[in-house]
């Protein structure tokens, strides 16, 4: 990395100045002086990704104002190396990284089905960091097959130009808190807003957040840093109560366009509009966003550091909220592998995923989770994968049956508790259950993935919580925009 340049302070030494133009750190040092480099605003920029049999293109759409800047001042460039997609924003008088994150969008998945390999289509995608006092290039990065970074898109800002629009929207909806710790730009904020509920209904959109956002807080290790978040709500009415359901012919225009039967799968639940979604939440600080669809069907998504959505009216509200929001937060993995999904499965090889808690194993002596694991523990660790698989497969069958049948929400609810009972007690009864190790069957593969635990809220509906290597991962990326 080139040696950044600084304005000397005049009447300090050259070496002094430099150190406290980088928040009293050396040049060596990562920390920068948020004030010397960005303006309390946030630059969004919009681009459209779109591909297809085979090839990728990336295209500039805007680049606005998206309110002041609610992350942190000091923790600027990612170190988690988490996500499918980096991008980087890059001083161009020095050449020198002032803010980096990592994220995955809806295109990254898409390409993973067997869709992409027949159609093209696009997605609209955002990149959100502070305001930029100087010229600077982003640059946006992609991981190739083994994981690695490349640069694949990159384009020159300059923040004074006539073709940025620094002009904040008026925000849309009514913000409000559910709690507060501190400045938002000391804690991680959290945004969750209401989709699908009508005027009338914003009273049962506030009782659905509390109580879903209490049941987040409830897991490890969201419990113990309760006081590094803030939570805000986002009223934004509907004409008429829930969201487009294509299998069952129910279509709405709701202000998020929320639907289920992403990819095709009936219970995946997203939006794909990226900008109404960005342009309502700029009213309020976030870093998170969380989508609290008015529906009974079972449904739900997460995409980390984009979006996490859950229906708040079945049976498993709880469950699906905080499953999903691991997701969106700290880029963990499904562990899960016998239900039906839209994406490609079955590859001979796999290589080490960047997910924090699935891994392929390639080295058992360095597995990325290995601290955690007992020495008398044995890798790959045995379970009755045989016998879970039977029982959760017969269920998976019952469950397409109910569905072609049109059954009411209550009798999916009651196969679901019966398989939680199920699970819960043939996985806490296993040899190695409770213990860190590496249990085959992950990331929607049957073998050649191994998860860490027997049992955790990102393998089953089970009430378990975060296994230790999902709560590690958690915390980490609470440091990243919570600690100084």
């Amino acid at each position: 990395m080139t040696r950044p340049r600084h304005r000397r302070i005049a009447g300090l030494p050259a070496a002094l100045a430099v150190t406290l133009a980088l928040g009293g750190h050396t040049a060596g040092q990562a920390l920068l002086d948020f004030d010397t480099f960005f303006r309390d605003k946030t630059m969004r920029v919009d681009y459209v990704h779109s591909g297809g049999l085979g090839q990728e293109i990336i295209g500039l759409d805007q680049v606005v104002s998206d309110g002041p800047w609610a992350g942190s001042r000091t923790r600027l460039v990612d170190d988690l190396n988490l996500g499918k997609y980096l991008f980087e924003v890059i001083d161009r008088r020095t050449n020198r990284v002032l803010y980096s994150r990592g994220f995955a969008s809806i295109y990254g998945e898409w390409e993973t089905t067997a869709e992409s390999q027949e159609v093209y289509r696009s997605f609209r995608e955002s990149l959100r960091f502070p305001w930029p006092k100087a010229p600077v290039q982003v640059v946006l990065k992609t991981r190739d097959a083994e994981n690695s970074f490349h640069e694949i898109w990159s384009t020159v800002i300059d923040p004074d130009s006539r073709f940025v629009n620094p002009t904040d929207l008026e925000p849309i909806g009514e913000v409000w808190s559910l709690f507060e710790n501190g400045p938002p730009s000391e804690k991680v904020d959290l945004l969750v807003i209401g989709e699908g509920y009508t005027a009338a209904q914003i009273p049962k959109f506030h009782a659905d957040a509390t109580r879903l956002v209490n049941a987040l807080f409830e897991e490890e290790p969201f419990r113990s840093r309760k006081g590094d978040f803030n939570v805000w709500g986002l009223d934004l009415p509907s004409v008429a109560s829930g969201v487009s359901r294509p299998r069952a012919g129910q279509f709405r225009r709701t202000p998020l366009s929320a639907e289920y039967n992403i990819f095709d799968s009936e219970r995946y639940l997203l939006t794909y509009d990226n900008r109404a979604l960005r342009d309502a939440a700029s009213a309020a600080p976030y870093e998170f966003l969380e989508i609290l669809v008015n529906e009974e069907q079972y449904g739900g998504g997460g995409i980390f550091n984009f979006q996490a959505t859950t229906a708040v009216d079945t049976g498993f509200a709880e469950y699906v909220f905080v499953h999903e929001f691991g997701h969106h937060f700290a880029g963990l993995a499904d562990e899960y592998y016998t239900s039906d999904v839209a994406y490609e499965t079955g590859a001979p090889y796999h290589p080490e995923p960047w997910e924090p808690n699935v891994t392929a194993l390639h080295d058992p002596a360095g597995v990325k989770w290995g601290d955690l694991i007992e020495p008398d523990t044995p890798l790959p660790t045995p379970w009755d994968k045989a016998r879970f698989e039977a029982g959760s497969v017969a269920a998976q069958r019952e469950r397409r049956e109910l569905r072609t049948n049109g059954a009411p929400e209550t009798v999916m609810d009651k196969l679901f508790t019966e398989q939680r009972e199920r699970e819960t007690a043939l996985l806490g009864g296993m040899e190695h259950a409770g213990k860190v190790g590496a249990f085959e069957g992950a990331s929607y593969e049957s073998t050649g993935l191994y998860r860490p635990e027997a049992d955790c809220i990102m393998f089953t509906r089970n009430p378990v919580g975060f296994c230790r290597v999902c709560r590690r991962a958690i915390e980490h990326v609470i440091d990243l925009y919570a600690r100084p």
